[in-house]
């Protein structure tokens, strides 16, 4: 699930993201209104954390075109603390919920899955092909009776090819779904991770496999699926 985060302080942006990106979300940082209304337009995001006091373009500028251009992309907007009129304006340009600055990072992500909860995205379903199952929810996967335990990267990776199953999943797709937009390195990369990936599905005895689609990426498929 990948989030947006508009915040021009680099030190909580940098920890709010590390903290979002622990549990699970796949998150972008901006740290200009006018860049993150352009970031916003172009992604494809579960929800966005906005900050009210931002260079470029305020927070409530950024929430307002949004609703303009009527994207219902749920908004957490960061308030001044005890701005009461701050929060009134946050609401009233469009925003779903605020938090007031300073707050504790355990509320934040319950506000935030009680916004992903409203509109629809909190709990994915549960995915399935053969005897592998992987819950995006409570970030589990099993092998028949047994868990397999997964990182955060390996976890993405799986979920993004088991979202087609059987079918061919470029290597740009698998990085784009489960790395942040900052990330610069190889592509490659992916590959580290399936090697992983084959490891842990063959040692739990798994009916199904990663293929390589030679040029294209690779494909996950259960025995007799073809």
């Amino acid at each position: 699930m990948r989030l947006l985060l508009v915040e021009d302080e680099e030190r909580l942006a940098r920890s709010l993201s590390q903290g979002l990106r622990a549990e699970g979300y796949v998150v972008d940082v901006v740290g200009d209104g006018l860049l993150g209304l352009e970031q916003a337009r172009a992604g494809d995001y579960a929800a966005i954390v906005l900050d009210l006091m931002l260079p470029g373009l305020n927070g409530f500028r950024v929430c307002e075109a949004l609703r303009r251009e009527a994207d219902p992309v749920p908004i957490l907007m960061l308030t001044a603390k005890n701005g009461e009129y701050d929060e009134a304006e946050a609401l009233d340009c469009g925003a779903d919920d605020f938090l007031s600055k300073p707050f504790s990072y355990v509320v934040l992500t319950a506000r935030l899955r009680a916004l992903l909860r409203r509109s629809g995205t909190a709990r994915p379903p549960v995915l399935v092909l053969a005897d592998l199952r992987l819950d995006p929810a409570a970030r589990r996967c099993t092998v028949g009776d047994g868990e397999v335990r997964l990182t955060t990267k390996e976890f993405g990776v799986l979920e993004c090819l088991l979202r087609r199953p059987d079918q061919a999943v470029p290597k740009t797709e698998i990085l784009d779904a489960v790395w942040d937009s900052a990330f610069r390195g190889d592509v490659n990369i992916v590959e580290v991770y399936i090697a992983a990936l084959r490891r842990k599905l063959d040692r739990a005895g798994a009916h199904c496999l990663i293929e390589t689609v030679r040029g294209i990426g690779y494909r996950l498929a259960a025995p007799g699926a073809r």
